[in-house]
């Protein structure tokens, strides 16, 4: 039985707005207003808009078997992805396009096929819950899920929101499997639906933070400030920090905000135009401090200073990464 645009709709999270094109289910992690922002100010970063980043199919079933196409275009600087499926918890399989390869240590630069892509998954007998994590890195559309003749098939939705703004490390660089970023992790703990507004190369844009999304968040997460560090001078970046922040606490005065400072990056310690990179930590904490809905998170030692536990063996952190970020992120926050 093939699911039509309306059921693919109503089992998904993580998706603010879906449409039908050309036979194919969209699945938009921006609203309009949002994507018009980088489409006019940001054209660099407007492809990485459409990286599914965060959504997820969620649902109960009886079906014995599921079967899944898709479709992975560009939408981002990274060739590879990964559909992660998950049976009551337990990841059965993926669709991807590297698991014929060995990987090198630093799998970043890999120049990998992108297209269509399809997989059956064997789901088990009796009912089940089902979860379908989408690419972080490949602007992905479905072309097809189809479960069995007769089964049923119901939405399983978590009971809060989180909304996540920050760079790559936020988007999923440079997690092998989507469902190992940390931020889909920590959603999964906070059982909530993940609404991801990360996006590759990003610095602190108070733009987006001025505009709202049609629910009103349970949690925030902001994680900007190493690009900002690499890309911007210090007065610039404050008054970008202060605007954003402003602007987000405003539009959710009784969400619960989390501002967490950079990574360590082996890099540090070269000059830029900003100074210091610890400064980025001391100047947030000073600007958001008479916010009262935003906790500062201190994210210098949340993975290992050690290459090993960055995918491009400097800034972006692997699976291995990951683990130890949202194990941090956790303690920090007394999840």
């Amino acid at each position: 039985m093939k699911l039509d645009a309306e059921q693919i709709k109503k089992i998904s999270t993580g998706a603010v707005r879906i449409e039908e094109e050309n036979g194919e289910v969209r699945l938009y992690r921006f609203t309009k207003e949002q994507i018009e922002l980088y489409e006019n100010v940001k054209q660099d970063l407007y492809m990485k808009r459409f990286a599914t980043s965060g959504i997820k199919l969620s649902f109960k079933t009886n079906s014995k078997n599921l079967f899944i196409k898709i479709n992975a275009e560009i939408g981002s600087s990274r060739k590879y992805f990964s559909v992660d499926v998950f049976v009551d918890g337990k990841c059965i399989g993926y669709i991807d396009n590297f698991s014929a390869l060995e990987l090198p240590a630093d799998y970043t630069k890999l120049e990998l096929p992108l297209g269509e892509f399809s997989k059956d998954f064997y789901l088990g007998e009796g009912e089940k819950k089902v979860c379908v994590h989408m690419p972080w890195s490949t602007n992905t559309s479905i072309k097809e899920i189809a479960i069995d003749e007769g089964a049923f098939i119901e939405e399983v939705k978590p009971s809060k929101k989180l909304l996540a703004y920050g760079d790559s490390i936020t988007q999923g660089y440079d997690a092998i499997r989507p469902s190992n970023r940390y931020i889909s992790k920590l959603a999964d703990i906070l059982d909530a639906q993940e609404f991801n507004k990360a996006i590759a190369g990003e610095v602190f844009f108070p733009e987006l933070a001025m505009t709202k999304d049609p629910f009103v968040p349970d949690y925030i997460t902001v994680a900007y400030g190493t690009n900002d560090w690499s890309k911007t001078d210090r007065e610039t970046f404050k008054k970008n920090c202060k605007a954003f922040y402003t602007s987000i606490s405003q539009n959710y005065p009784d969400t619960k905000i989390f501002a967490i400072t950079p990574i360590w990056r082996k890099d540090m310690c070269e000059e830029r135009e900003f100074g210091d990179f610890n400064k980025v930590e001391e100047d947030i904490r000073e600007i958001v401090k008479d916010i009262e809905n935003i906790t500062v998170i201190k994210g210098f030692d949340f993975v290992p200073k050690d290459e090993n536990y960055y995918a491009d063996l400097r800034l972006h952190p692997n699976d291995k990464g990951f683990e130890y970020y949202v194990k941090s992120l956790c303690d920090k926050i007394n999840i």
